[in-house]
């Protein structure tokens, strides 16, 4: 009890300013509750006419295969010859489940993927692969240009316990080891290191910008994948190999982000421009037939009995597979399809675009597969209000007005700007990412070889020599061979 004399004092007042402080921490929860948005996936998915939600799947399915249109597809300089070596982080903070059902099983697993697409994608390229555990880096398989080897080193990864995520990752070692692994790379070729880091650190014996530094002099240039949240030294790390541009570090939101930046490196860097760089030169490669022998003999590689195997060109040794390098004498032994699957790096096929609701008349099926399309909206003669309400027998009959176009937004039509067919969504995706080339563009060719053909058997058999009788879509040069209206050119005996 306060004594007379003594100043009033206010026991109240701490008891209301904690009152305060809790309204005010209880105020400031609820406004970040409201600002925080919940993504329910559930939601945005509607029944359609029938019931079900079959429209709207396949709407999602198309709008995900929709995304390869943003790809540029503008012919660039670009080292098809690749040197990779693949860094995966094996510390303690890869056992984290946040990626279904580990971190590490996920990469695992799609390292397994970009393997297989990476080889064939880049056939006459070479890979090898290193793992951070425990604070030193460690060889999971070397530089080869075999896929087999390196899709069984990584699956005895996921059986072996000795290669289980342990310890702290040391960034600075598996640069060393990949510079060191790198550095008899030829000049011809590209030099790269891909990082999967799923770790906020790194623990390091020495001075890791000077690694930098020395990945920079080498010329090898490096794109880093997080998994958690973006580091600063791996920010530099791709800042100084790529010459300033960071797009090559990514960091994922999920699975599907995680393997789409994942297969993204399976294309070829684009090629800068320095002031040192070197002239080109020719590359002398071989290419060598199968060959089946009547008893088994050595083999250059492996040193194992054979009875096929590929002769080189130059030096007529064994090797088992292709492609590549002669044990011998180091001459690149690949096929003519390897080298057409690297070619197309260089000219890609040009995107192709929707086709909107004006135009969707032009075709009912897909040109490649015939695939029935969505039928487009017809035209109606709908009379207006006017027309209506006046009784002369001979009023003017009122402009066709065309029906609204279907609920879908999408024609599902993909037009090639160069041959004007149609195709459907799945025939771009199988176009763009695998054959890599028009089936309508291709039919054109094959018909005006065609055409020509005919045309100068039947010049021949009117006696005329050498002198084809040529219509469109064939011309005539000063030379006396035909040329086709795509640029082929033919010989005319």
């Amino acid at each position: 009890m306060p004594v007379a004399g003594d100043e009033d004092y206010d026991y109240d007042a701490p008891r209301s300013s904690a009152r305060g402080r809790a309204v005010g921490r209880r105020a400031v929860d609820h406004d970040s509750a409201q600002n925080f948005e919940v993504t329910r996936t559930w939601d945005l998915l509607t029944e359609g006419a029938d019931g079900t939600i079959t429209s709207a799947v396949e709407g999602l399915l198309e709008a995900g295969k929709r995304k390869r249109l943003l790809k540029d597809t503008t012919p660039l300089q670009r080292g098809i010859i690749r040197h990779l070596i693949l860094i995966l982080d094996m510390s303690l903070a890869m056992n984290e489940k946040d990626l279904r059902p580990t971190r590490h099983l996920l990469t695992l697993s799609y390292a397994e993927s970009f393997i297989r697409e990476f080889f064939e994608q880049n056939p006459i390229s070479q890979l090898g692969i290193i793992g951070m555990r425990d604070g030193v880096a460690t060889s999971i398989s070397d530089m080869s240009g075999n896929p087999t080897s390196h899709l069984a080193a990584i699956r005895q990864c996921r059986m072996s316990a000795s290669t289980e995520p342990k310890g702290n990752p040391s960034l600075e070692n598996a640069l060393e080891m990949a510079r060191a692994g790198l550095f008899h790379a030829p000049s011809h070729g590209t030099r790269e290191i891909l990082l999967i880091f799923g770790a906020l650190h790194t623990s390091d014996p020495g001075d890791i910008h000077s690694t930098i530094d020395s990945l920079v002099q080498d010329k090898i240039r490096a794109t880093v994948i997080g998994l958690a949240a973006q580091v600063a030294i791996c920010a530099e790390l791709v800042s100084k190999t790529n010459h300033g541009d960071q797009s090559n570090y990514g960091v994922v939101l999920d699975e599907q982000h995680f393997r789409e930046l994942f297969l993204a490196v399976t294309t070829p860097p684009v090629t800068h421009e320095s002031a040192n760089q070197t002239t080109s030169s020719l590359l002398m490669m071989g290419f060598p037939s199968r060959t089946v022998e009547d008893h088994p003999s050595f083999c250059a590689c492996h040193t194992r009995p054979s009875r096929t195997g590929y002769l080189c060109t130059r030096c007529n040794a064994k090797v088992c597979t292709l492609p590549s390098e002669c044990p011998v004498c180091s001459l690149t032994l690949i096929l003519s399809t390897h080298l057409a699957r690297s070619y197309h790096h260089l000219f890609p096929l040009v995107n192709w675009v929707e086709v909107p609701w004006g135009k969707a008349h032009r075709s009912t099926a897909c040109f490649a597969c015939l695939r029935p399309f969505p039928a487009a909206p017809k035209t109606t003669f709908q009379p207006s209000s006017s027309t209506q309400q006046t009784a002369h027998p001979r009023a003017p009959a009122s402009k066709p007005q065309p029906t609204a176009p279907p609920a879908t937004t999408s024609t599902s039509r993909y037009e090639c700007p160069v041959c004007r067919r149609h195709f459907c969504i799945d025939c771009d995706l199988f176009a763009h990412e695998v054959v890599h080339n028009c089936p309508g563009c291709q039919s054109v060719r094959m018909q005006t070889s065609l055409m020509g053909e005919t045309e100068v058997r039947a010049d021949g058999a009117d006696g005329a020599q050498g002198n084809a009788t040529v219509t469109d879509p064939i011309s005539k040069d000063s030379n006396g061979t035909t040329q086709a209206g795509d640029g082929e050119r033919m010989n005319v005996d």
